[in-house]
């Protein structure tokens, strides 16, 4: 409208993400020393709960379902929004999980509550995490319970390789969703495309 009508404005498409941000996802090794951390401190609780997320992929949301009978089934269901989700649960983490909860009397309904009783709720579960970070040696922003999901769905995807088994897995109604929990790091690909060779 100001005489220029020769020059058009074009949307910049920048290109789906491909490298995971290094600072913010979560490794193995650091996931392990937030267990040990949470053990040190004499949260058992704390430390089964991380342990239960990474190793199932679970929700926080979902770990209601985590129940005492399901220690036994080896298999968590979860309703919600009308739909049902199985998630199977390590035949390790049932072992613990009977012993965490002989030893605090529970017998029934949900195995991650609080003292009254009641499930652990997200921001609670946070707090808590973010507590490790010091003598865990982890750095924060790392530090949150859906990145144990990230961190699940990265060595599930290592494994398998395959991606639309992944997003049942996670619950994902879109494998373009389930694509942004197994983008690797920058450093990952610069190993991968050294070890290619192609260089004469």
């Amino acid at each position: 409208y100001i005489g220029y009508g020769e020059f058009k404005v074009k949307a910049l498409k920048l290109q789906r993400q491909v490298f995971c941000d290094n600072k913010r996802e979560i490794s193995e090794e650091e996931y392990k020393q937030l267990i040990t951390a949470a053990e040190k401190k004499g949260n058992l609780r704390l430390a089964l709960l991380i342990e239960a997320i990474c190793s199932t992929g679970i929700r926080v949301s979902e770990l209601k379902y985590i129940t005492y009978s399901s220690l036994f089934s080896r298999r968590a269901v979860v309703d919600c929004k009308g739909k049902r989700r199985v998630i199977m649960l390590p035949q390790k983490l049932c072992m613990r999980l009977k012993t965490y909860c002989r030893d605090k009397g529970i017998g029934g309904g949900s195995v991650f509550v609080t003292r009254s009783g009641k499930p652990m709720d997200r921001s609670n579960i946070w707090k808590s995490m973010k507590k490790l970070c010091g003598s865990a040696g982890v750095s924060p922003p790392k530090v949150f319970p859906h990145n144990l999901r990230h961190l699940f769905a990265r060595i599930f995807y290592e494994l398998e390789k395959d991606i639309a088994r992944l997003a049942d897995i996670l619950g994902h109604s879109s494998i373009e969703t389930t694509r942004v929990y197994i983008i690797t790091s920058g450093n990952e690909h610069e190993r991968i495309i050294e070890r290619m060779g192609l260089v004469v």
